[in-house]
């Protein structure tokens, strides 16, 4: 049986030829390119094909036909802490050794369809974080220059008009006016980026109307799109992971543990998932104690009315809705509130079902100066300071 180990680099990849009948093996270094591992897979016959994560890679791999196992470099059997040498050479020899012995933990590879919709899911991410800057970049134009503009989603929506006055094409500026020709750079940036936004949105949205469980997980009160979307392409199977523990495990949202002798300690969150989904669920977690009476009374039951335990219930929320979504996806049911809610009756538990409205337009600028606030005016007493009866005369 020959063994194909690939230890991947950026620009450069090891490859041993493991040979298990006669215990030898050789040494190639290709680079990390489609044709060169072609080439390699035509020239050598190997059985077995080990690599570090790659979805390219293993693709091509099983496309021909081989049989391949994908490793996790997290994994316990991978700890190079204690050796006095490290090389690529020594980690694709350490590949084999360990696929010989069954020593390694495949990890599951998602379809390139999937692979394709979760690059375009954190491009999203990247595009809004793109416009959030170039925002921050014109309201601090605006404020070296004294210029008083909108608040919030204002200054973007009605404020937008003001903004764009001040604007004037860089070749036309003066010595005094550069500062109008970068506004005028910036807010062509910021149309584009939008434009870019729209046609991103609305991919993913027609993605999201074919696929069965994102609109079954958006069925529960308070996950929207986005939460849904990114949910279903890292969960991608549901039946690969055995209990919710599984799950919970792999988006990091199970407390460390360290036991040794009579100590046993739990810590915070091992955060060793996709970082992305957590930040998404636990926005989720916060929104659906609003809109859903099973979320706000576990979050009040969990927290149990303690000011310091809030973010920890809010975690602990965000990693139950997880749950539920997952749990949802494999059984194919829609959300059902009647098999989770405890012994209080829903109608008891208070809930902000509709968003305030908007208020109106109105003015958006004045020219006159702000009047100070009458709270400031105020005597504030120390908390804990004895109250002290006037002097008499």
């Amino acid at each position: 049986m020959m063994i194909l180990s690939m230890d991947l680099g950026k620009f450069n990849t090891v490859c041993c030829l493991y040979d298990t009948r006669n215990r030898k093996y050789r040494f190639e270094t290709i680079g990390t390119k489609r044709s060169h591992v072609d080439q390699l897979l035509n020239s050598c016959e190997a059985n077995l094909v080990v690599m570090e994560a790659s979805g390219w890679i293993s693709d091509v791999c099983r496309a021909r036909g081989l049989k391949t196992i994908v490793c996790s470099t997290n994994d316990e059997a991978w700890c190079w802490k204690n050796t006095k040498r490290k090389t690529d050479r020594d980690d694709a020899l350490k590949l084999a050794k360990m696929a010989i012995m069954n020593a390694l933990t495949p990890v599951h590879v998602p379809e390139p369809e999937v692979r394709q919709q979760r690059m375009l899911v954190k491009y999203r991410k990247k595009l809004d974080g793109r416009i959030n800057r170039i925002k921050n970049a014109i309201r601090a134009l605006f404020v070296g220059q004294g210029i008083e503009i909108d608040t919030g989603k204002r200054a973007w929506c009605l404020g937008r008009q003001r903004i764009g006055s001040f604007r004037k094409p860089l070749d036309e500026c003066g010595d005094l006016e550069l500062w109008q020709g970068k506004l005028d750079l910036e807010l062509t940036q910021l149309d584009d980026l939008t434009r870019q936004m729209e046609t991103v949105e609305k991919k993913l949205e027609a993605y999201a109307k074919k696929n069965p469980h994102i609109q079954r997980v958006m069925t529960i009160p308070g996950v929207g799109r986005k939460t849904a979307e990114a949910l279903v392409a890292a969960i991608d199977d549901p039946h690969r992971f055995k209990s919710s523990r599984h799950l919970s495990s792999y988006l990091g949202m199970t407390p460390k543990q360290y036991q040794s002798g009579e100590t046993d300690r739990s810590g915070r969150i091992s955060k060793r998932g996709p970082r992305m989904l957590r930040s998404l669920l636990l926005e989720c977690a916060w929104a659906s104690t609003r809109y859903n009476a099973w979320s706000k009374l576990t979050f009040a039951r969990i927290h149990g009315g303690s000011r310091t335990r809030r973010k920890k219930a809010g975690i602990a929320l965000a990693r139950k809705l997880a749950v539920i979504a997952w749990a949802m996806m494999r059984d194919e049911t829609d959300w059902d509130s009647t098999k989770l809610f405890p012994e209080v009756p829903p109608e008891e538990v208070k809930l902000k079902v509709k968003r305030p409205e908007v208020r109106p337009a109105g003015e958006l600028h004045s020219n006159e100066p702000k009047r100070p606030s009458a709270r400031g005016s105020r005597q504030t007493k120390r908390r804990g300071s004895p109250r002290r009866s006037p002097a008499r005369t």
